[in-house]
């Protein structure tokens, strides 16, 4: 796949948007998860803008792709999506985690406004997408199941389960992502529970694996691509992001995994985002 300047200027640009977005709504509610949020706002991004099959018009449309966030701590990602293609109105976005709002900390089923599964209790993303795509496979159903999954996250035994499950029955409709951002609620990945070598891991138990720079938009769009051409095994792509992306004092830090920025430091970051933006569309 290839894409023109001012095609990448425009994903870019939107990403960012979709930041700030995340950002406004963590900040209203003084609650919620940044730094997952941020790192996995391209890849919600992409998959629901160029790589998945859906309808904002008609969101319970039978063919439609599914998409499983189970990193649901990272929902402000996919509601902030959602919200730019028409699934949800975007007054419902700064209504985060309040009572009686449609958008919880983590996504509630709730197929009308595109949120297909409730997840955030970590580790199940992945049997339930199982589940979906063996249930595609049975009905001969020509649809891909997408799952989002965050690499703290690989330390729960129940993914490795699902892994071994889809192998065995060769659900080559089902995807896997893993926000490979290295850092979790309480430090380094590795320090905490190593996960490396994390695709070997993958390829032991019979899934084909692609390593994407998650932060290279032609490089990631590719890797989709060709996850859909491999034929007989699951697939996994491994994305290689950063935690906090784009906001210089949440990078690389497990401090604003689940904590909001304050008003000085929102103001920081919507600064940094409109300077990145600047940049971008200077063609710098």
């Amino acid at each position: 796949m290839e894409l023109s300047k001012a095609d990448e200027q425009t994903i870019l640009t939107e990403i960012l948007d979709i930041k700030e977005i995340i950002l406004r709504m963590i900040y209203e509610a003084q609650s919620g998860h940044p730094g997952g949020s941020l790192s996995c706002a391209n890849i919600i991004y992409l998959l629901y803008n160029h790589i998945m099959k859906i309808d904002p018009n008609n969101p319970q449309w039978e063919e439609r792709d599914i998409f499983i966030l189970s990193k649901g701590h990272a929902a402000p990602a996919l509601y902030a999506v959602l919200s730019r293609l028409g699934f949800i109105e975007k007054e419902d976005l700064y209504t985060l985690r309040q009572k009686g709002s449609k958008l919880q900390g983590h996504p509630v089923k709730n197929p009308e406004i595109g949120i297909e599964i409730s997840t955030g209790s970590l580790g199940m993303g992945l049997s339930i997408g199982v589940g979906c795509a063996l249930t595609a496979k049975l009905d001969n159903a020509s649809k891909y199941i997408y799952v989002l999954l965050g690499d703290g996250e690989l330390n729960e035994g129940a993914i490795w389960e699902a892994a071994m499950s889809a192998s065995h029955y060769k659900l080559d409709n089902l995807i896997a992502i893993v926000d490979r951002n290295g850092i979790q609620i309480d430090g380094s990945t590795e320090e905490i529970m190593a996960l490396e070598p994390l695709a070997d891991k993958w390829k032991s138990f019979g899934w084909e694996v692609i390593e994407v720079d998650g932060s290279n938009l032609i490089e990631t769009l590719n890797g989709f691509e060709r996850s859909k051409s491999i034929i007989g095994r699951p697939k996994v792509i491994i994305s290689y992001l950063i935690k906090g992306a784009d906001i210089s004092f949440m990078q690389h830090t497990k401090e604003f995994h689940g904590r909001a920025p304050n008003n000085e430091e929102y103001k920081v970051a919507l600064r940094e985002l409109e300077n990145i933006k600047k940049t971008i569309l200077k063609g710098e």
